[in-house]
Parts: structure tokens; C-alpha cells; sequence
């Protein structure tokens, strides 16, 4: 069997457009095409799969040269357009420069860099995430889904009610985003009392009127479940405009795949040298877009796993068991948006090392992962993971967040956050093992978790000023069971 996904060849920026570009599910064996407009307001495929390219743009050498030029002189919203018509044929080259222009800007983004990157140690270099406007590095995609979104609805006369599931971040960064557009309301479930203090009030202190957050009684898993049930549900889905921003809709990864470009441009001096990533992750979307760059061309060394006590995605890539853990089973922990045992976006990668078998897929994502995962143990496929995909992977503990975050203040002046500071203990067990710098991306400011910031060092993390008065704000919130139906009613009351 043929393991490598199809690619097509690389087209100058300017003519992108000229390309036809599809999208398939990865559960649909007769491969039926969408185009990029349809997928980025619907999210879920109709079958329960996730779109990916029906083919990945190649890039080339001479492309990474000029766009090296490109971020040097106009920044990284002018890299984003260039990225984004590789993949989009159906919005004009001029809207999709303009779309970029205004979601990558500052006040939005705290610096002009957008994406900075500064080195740790020898050796390891933290990618920054996090200067978007909820500190999180889901801001990254939010801001341009914010503006693809009302740009499509306007397009088309027609509205959108968002659902999506968080475990921290992804709320906020969504609801950040969308609040106030025209057309757009949002609808958010939260596990109940999971996400910290700073977390909820972000969340449950904005007041617009299209915004609705929903306390879920469970975990974070249950609120993703609940979130695919209702997408599943094709008729509620259409009679009541359901679409999506968690991680199963395409544009977010797409989106995602632009910062591994600038993060490598910057590190790099060569266009041919190679750079690794250490990614913190639990639902397998931020380094899902670290694989469809290197499979882009981009000169990607290792993709290193890495996860807190809820280690499903470590325990897969060593020893190609994929053990989905029962909700009762998922840890609370001081990285709590990594809480996460069934990873959406690993359905993706599989289907691409599986060859793109969609009716595998369908069994192994269908039916199998609902009732506790597989295993590729014996698979030809799961031996080539690390050669041709390059994934590594490692988990970290409590203790090891501490003792983390306690040494790159102490000895290099740096704070991070929890979740990074899971990337940097893996990322030092990696380096002596792989012959490329290593980018740990940042998922969040230190202030969001400032309990296990003040255990570490001693201090409360400093606040920045565009956060000063978010823990004053009244909440809105409302509690419910976790129960389809419930949540299905509470949206069609408010619609």
C-alpha cells in the first residue's frame, strides 16, 4: 500500500487562484469534493469525517527564499495571504490579502511581529503564540476564522450559529473573535469547574449579546462529544445554521500551518535547513498543522508529541496503542487544556498514513474509537511514523511542569506557562536525539494560570495591561446537564 498522501505541484502565489482545489472527508470512500467556502461554515462532514486537501501543495526552495523576503518586508499577515491561497480557490486573491490584513494586526496582536520567536537555551527556541487578544495561541486561527466567517455570511445573505466545545482557551479565543459580528452567534460548552479562574472570567465575563456560554457537567471529552452529536444531527444542523470553530474545521488548521512557516523562516538562514517542533497537545489540532507543513515540503525535521498525565497520544506514538480513556478516567491537571483523552484531529493524521483508506477510518473512527481506540500494533504503518512523519513523543507530570518553569525563570528569565513548560521537558529529552534546533510552540501567557505560576516561582505572574480589569467583569454563564437534547433545546431558544 502506497502510505504517502497525494500532493500536486506548486503554483507561483499570484496564480494560485488559477488552481482547482478541493476538500475530501476522511470518511468518504467515493471522495466526493467540496470546495473551501462550503467546508469553512459547515465544519463536520455530513459523515461524521474531517476534510483534508484532496491534495497538499508542495512547496519548493525558491518559494521559502521569497517568502523569507516576503515576512522580512511585509510582515506576517502578507505570509498568510501567500499561505492561504495555496489552499483557497473560491475568494478573490484581493479579498484573501485584505482578510489576512485585518485579522493579523496590531492593536489585536500586543506586537507588529505578530508570531516572535527568541531562543531558550542552545538548542531550543520558544515560538510565541500568545500575543493575541486572550493571551492563548488558539487567537492564531480565531482572528482569521473571525473574519473568513463574516466575510462568507455577507457573501451569501445568509447567519451562523456557532457550537464548539473548550477545555480553556479555544472559548475565549472563539468568542473573542466573533463577538459583535453580524450574522454570527456563538454557543460554548465548558466542562464545569475545569478551566481556571482567569479562564472562566475571559470566557464568562464578555456580555454581547451574540455570545452564550454553557457550563457542561463533565469533561472536556463530553463536551466535544456533544458538540458532534449535534453536527451529526444533519437535519438540526441545517435548520438551525450549526457550524463550527473547534479544531475539526479545516481553516483552523489551515491557519495554524502559517506560523510553523514563519516560526522556521526565523530560526533559519538556510532555505534547506532543517528545524524540529515540540508541540504541547491534547486534541492533536496544533500539531496537525505542524504535519501537513512538513508534508507541504517544509523543511521539518521532528514533530514531538507532547502531552501531560492524560498521555493517549504519547502511549499511541510508542507503542501504536490508541487507548481512549472514559471520562472518569480523565485527569485534572495544571495543564488543563491538554485534559483531553479522544483527540479529534488524530483521525486526520491516521488517514494519511493509513493511505487515505476511508473506510477504514470509518471502522477505526466510527465505531472503534467511541468504544476505546485500536491498535496499529503489527501495521506497516506504524513503523514508518517515525522515518517518513518524523513524530516523536513524551509526558509530563505536575512536578515536572514546576520544576520546569522554576529553571527558565531561575536560569534563563523566562516565564511560561504550564502547557509550555510540558513542551520544554519534552523538548530537553529530545535534543541530544535529534540533529535540528527544536521550536517549542507557547500555548498561553503565564497568567492564565497563575496558581501553578506562583507554586513555581513564589510570585503572582505579572498581569499584562490589557488584562487588568478581566477578573472584575460579571459573569454569564449557564449550568447545564450533559445531555444532547438539553443543549439542542437551549440553542433553538435563542435563535
Amino acid at each position: 500500500m502506497n502510505y504517502l498522501p497525494p500532493v500536486k505541484p506548486w503554483f507561483e502565489p499570484e496564480h494560485a487562484n488559477l488552481v482547482s482545489v478541493h476538500y475530501i472527508s476522511t470518511r468518504d470512500k467515493n471522495k466526493t469534493p467540496a470546495t473551501f467556502s462550503d467546508i469553512l461554515l459547515g465544519g463536520l462532514a455530513p459523515d461524521g469525517g474531517l476534510y483534508l486537501p484532496e491534495e497538499y501543495p508542495q512547496l519548493t526552495l525558491e518559494v521559502l527564499s521569497n517568502w523569507r523576503e516576503l515576512l522580512k518586508t511585509q510582515g506576517y499577515h502578507a505570509l498568510a495571504a501567500e499561505v492561504l491561497k495555496l489552499f483557497i480557490d473560491d475568494i478573490p486573491e484581493a479579498d484573501i490579502e485584505a482578510i489576512c490584513a485585518r485579522a493579523y494586526r496590531t492593536p489585536t496582536f500586543s506586537t507588529e511581529e505578530i508570531v516572535p520567536v527568541t531562543k531558550l537555551q542552545d538548542g531550543i527556541y520558544i515560538g510565541h503564540l500568545s500575543e493575541g487578544p486572550t493571551a492563548a495561541f488558539k487567537d492564531m486561527a480565531m482572528q482569521l476564522l473571525g473574519e473568513l466567517f463574516e466575510y462568507e455570511l455577507n457573501r451569501r445573505g445568509e447567519t451562523l450559529n456557532i457550537l464548539g466545545a473548550t477545555s480553556g482557551d479555544t472559548g475565549s479565543a472563539a468568542e473573542y473573535a466573533m463577538r459583535g459580528r453580524t450574522g454570527i452567534k456563538v454557543f460554548m460548552l465548558t466542562p464545569k469547574g475545569r478551566m481556571t479562574a482567569f479562564q472562566q472570567a475571559q470566557m464568562f465575563g464578555l456580555a454581547d449579546e451574540n455570545i452564550f456560554n454553557i457550563a457542561l457537567d463533565g469533561v472536556f471529552d463530553d463536551c466535544q462529544d456533544v458538540v458532534k452529536a449535534v453536527s451529526a444531527d444533519t437535519v438540526f444542523k441545517v435548520n438551525n445554521r450549526i457550524g463550527a470553530v473547534n479544531s475539526i474545521n479545516w481553516a483552523r488548521l489551515m491557519a495554524q500551518v502559517v506560523y510553523y512557516i514563519s516560526s522556521w523562516l526565523k530560526v533559519t538562514d538556510a532555505d534547506d535547513q532543517k528545524v524540529s517542533f515540540c508541540v504541547p497537545t491534547g486534541n492533536f489540532g496544533d500539531i496537525c498543522a505542524g504535519h501537513i507543513a512538513k508534508q507541504m515540503g517544509l523543511p521539518i525535521d521532528r514533530l514531538i508529541v507532547a502531552t501531560n498525565e492524560n498521555d493517549v497520544l504519547d502511549e499511541f506514538f510508542r507503542t501504536g496503542e490508541y487507548r481512549v480513556r472514559s471520562a472518569a478516567d480523565t485527569l485534572e491537571t495544571s495543564s488543563p487544556s491538554m485534559d483531553i483523552s479522544r483527540a479529534s484531529n488524530f483521525e486526520r493524521f491516521i488517514f494519511d498514513l493509513l493511505g487515505r483508506d476511508a473506510e477504514r477510518i470509518s471502522d477505526l473512527f466510527g465505531s472503534q474509537v467511541p468504544t476505546g481506540g485500536f491498535s496499529l500494533v503489527g501495521d506497516p504503518a506504524f513503523g514508518i511514523i517515525p522515518t517518513r512523519y518524523g513524530f516523536l513523543s513524551g509526558r509530563s507530570t505536575h512536578a515536572d511542569r514546576v520544576a520546569v518553569i522554576k529553571d527558565c525563570f531561575d536560569n534563563y528569565g523566562v516565564l511560561i506557562d504550564p502547557h509550555t513548560a510540558d513542551g520544554v521537558k519534552v523538548a530537553r529529552e529530545w535534543l541530544d536525539q535529534v540533529d535540528s534546533p527544536i521550536v517549542c510552540l507557547e500555548t498561553a501567557l503565564p497568567v492564565k494560570f497563575a496558581e501553578t505560576i506562583t507554586e513555581a516561582t513564589g510570585f503572582f505572574p505579572p498581569i499584562p495591561e490589557r488584562f487588568a480589569h478581566v477578573m472584575d467583569a460579571e459573569r454569564h454563564v449557564t449550568d447545564l446537564p450533559n445531555d444532547v437534547n438539553t443543549v439542542k433545546e437551549f440553542i433553538t431558544e435563542r435563535l
